[in-house]
């Protein structure tokens, strides 16, 4: 069993809050997560679990002294049985003294959010699990974790996996959960969509001219792209806007979160093949992003993200408000950052008034201030989970 960072989260948030719902991308580890934790396990998506659910409530929400244990119920799948949100409310409000009563797994699809929002509104934490971020699996370089990405049955764990298993869960979604959750496309329009998506990875969104190439309107595009985002598939990083007089970038940039069903869709199955790509920066730049967000996201630190950039050319890779503080982040595919990448990225810093500058590249050589970090990714997660900073 491997410990997860997020697992000392959602214990916390149980302490606080009468429920917390775990979510994140199927087959990201939330069940195995929720076991670990403990409680009283239903798979909701099991019709037998339903009833049984329903037969024993009053039994199993009445208190723990009357089901012998002050562990959770866990509901599993919880967005395919939107009747128990209701009782979950009423369960809540009659005792709302009670923490850690209820423990929801869910992949986000808006009638979960919707669910959600209208029954359980103040009454619960949110709490989002990635697949494993570097450093959760000590054993795996992060060059290896790069090219297969998180997934823990997509080949962190067993390297034979990729990219047979990533083909398969993207064919699960598309043709199962997705139209369940309002998904339109018939499946050579959206295999054309997803191919589309891979190809402009780490670029400027632009729904019109993806939904030219797909002979579909750009409000189509954007509606498919929500429900993309909603499957945890993928980000669209906002613009960070500054009073500045230069010029700049508005439009958000799409990345995939997780790098190995990138780089299956784009058929790169080996190290060697992915580094020869013209668009291998964009990869590594994306998978260090999500491994930033990740991180943060399971320490249960709020960060805000952003990317930035003028129209004449001074960019920063990501930008967070942090703790009361703005971090500004330039991401090198390199093993030995120049001087001048340094000063660049003070320079485009200074433009926002950033109080922390982090240069992250494939470096073995950490160096830092007061105010600077050039370093290694693994050297920056591990500094961001100290919480030393």
């Amino acid at each position: 069993m491997i410990d997860r960072p997020a697992a000392a989260l959602v214990r916390a948030r149980l302490r606080e809050y009468p429920a917390v719902v775990i979510v994140g991308p199927r087959q990201s580890g939330k069940t195995t997560l929720a076991k670990a934790i403990g409680g009283t396990y239903f798979d909701l998506e099991q019709e037998r679990d339903r009833l049984r659910l329903d037969v024993e409530w009053d039994s199993l929400t009445g208190g723990a002294s009357r089901r012998g244990s002050g562990d959770p119920l866990i509901l599993d799948e919880a967005q395919a049985w939107p009747e128990v949100f209701p009782r979950l409310r009423g369960a809540i409000d009659a005792d709302r003294r009670r923490n850690g009563r209820f423990l929801l797994l869910g992949s986000v699809s808006p009638g979960l959010m919707r669910d959600v929002s209208e029954s359980l509104a103040g009454r619960l934490s949110i709490v989002e699990l990635t697949p494993f971020l570097v450093g959760e699996v000590p054993e795996i370089d992060v060059r290896d974790a790069w090219l297969v990405g998180g997934y823990p049955d997509g080949g962190v764990l067993d390297r034979e996996r990729f990219p047979q298993w990533q083909t398969d869960y993207l064919a699960l979604l598309m043709g199962r959960d997705l139209p369940a959750w309002g998904w339109p496309a018939r499946p050579p329009l959206a295999n054309r969509l997803l191919q589309m998506l891979a190809a402009v990875h780490g670029q400027l969104w632009n729904a019109s001219q993806i939904g030219r190439s797909l002979g579909i309107s750009y409000a189509t595009v954007n509606g498919y792209l929500d429900l993309l985002e909603g499957a945890f598939l993928i980000r669209r990083l906002p613009p960070y806007h500054a009073n500045l007089r230069k010029r700049l970038v508005k439009s958000p940039k799409l990345y995939w979160r997780d790098s190995g069903l990138l780089h299956a869709l784009l058929r790169m199955t080996r190290d060697a093949d992915l580094l020869a790509q013209p668009w291998v920066g964009a990869s590594w730049e994306g998978f260090v992003i999500e491994q930033i967000l990740g991180t943060l996201g399971a320490l249960g630190q709020a960060a805000t993200p952003f990317f930035f950039r003028t129209s004449d050319g001074y960019p920063l890779d990501l930008v967070l408000e942090l703790a009361g503080k703005r971090w500004a982040f330039e991401i090198k595919l390199t093993s030995e950052p120049k001087d001048e990448d340094l000063r660049r990225l003070q320079k485009t810093a200074d433009l926002i008034g950033a109080e922390r500058r982090v240069l992250v590249s494939f470096t073995a050589r950490p160096t830092r201030d007061a105010t600077r970090i050039s370093c290694s990714l693994p050297w920056l997660l591990e500094f961001l989970r100290s919480g030393h900073w």
